[in-house]
């Protein structure tokens, strides 16, 4: 299993890197948004997930993490394949995708080629319960999440849901929850403070 490629990037294509590692030549599959980071000549890392089966054994690269755990929670979506989940994250950032997610805004998902209203909301359907399901069920050793949810702050508790799409666990934001004042942010504010302190 790939975790990340690191080399040379030979050739840029449409949704297509092709990377030097090593003397090996690595055709990877990449959105737009990933692709637009790199140059041809410099030195690249993207970030591997792995589709094999019985007929192929393709890759998938991503700029960072966020955006591969990202598409791989798109792929857990009944219907939404490689392409689709590419093509979503080719037109809208990570951030962005949770954002729409939990404010039920299909129509910023169908703004991505090949993605209709009826599998945008099946995408926010499943995306949410999903991730409402894992807060859910929320480790009592993480006080503040604990108490962030339980006293229906909206924002707060709709920040949580958009990190779980970006893949993150109540474990991971519990620690970084703690040390901003969220009392008096947006959403989109909490997110990113968040995001800002598991960085640090």
């Amino acid at each position: 299993m790939f975790y990340h490629l690191e080399g040379k990037i030979e050739e840029i294509g449409q949704n297509l890197v092709v990377l030097t590692c090593g003397g090996l030549g690595f055709a990877v599959n990449a959105t737009l948004n990933t692709i637009s980071r790199l140059k041809i000549g410099e030195t690249g890392r993207l970030f591997i997930s792995e589709a094999i089966g019985e007929n192929n054994f393709d890759l998938y690269g991503f700029a960072d993490k966020s955006e591969k755990r990202c598409f791989e929670m798109l792929l857990s979506v009944s219907g939404v394949g490689p392409k689709a989940a590419l093509s979503i994250l080719s037109h809208s950032t990570p951030d962005n995708l949770a954002l729409a997610i939990i404010n039920d805004d299909a129509k910023a998902l169908t703004v991505a080629p090949g993605i209709g209203k009826k599998i945008a909301q099946r995408i926010i359907l499943e995306l949410k319960d999903k991730i409402a399901k894992e807060f859910n069920s929320i480790d009592s050793s993480i006080p503040q999440i604990t108490v962030a949810v339980q006293s229906g702050s909206s924002n707060v508790t709709d920040a949580l849901t958009a990190l779980g799409v970006l893949g993150y666990t109540s474990a991971e934001v519990g620690p970084a929850l703690k040390k901003i004042d969220s009392a008096s942010m947006t959403t989109e504010e909490i997110i990113k403070a968040v995001l800002k302190q598991m960085v640090n």
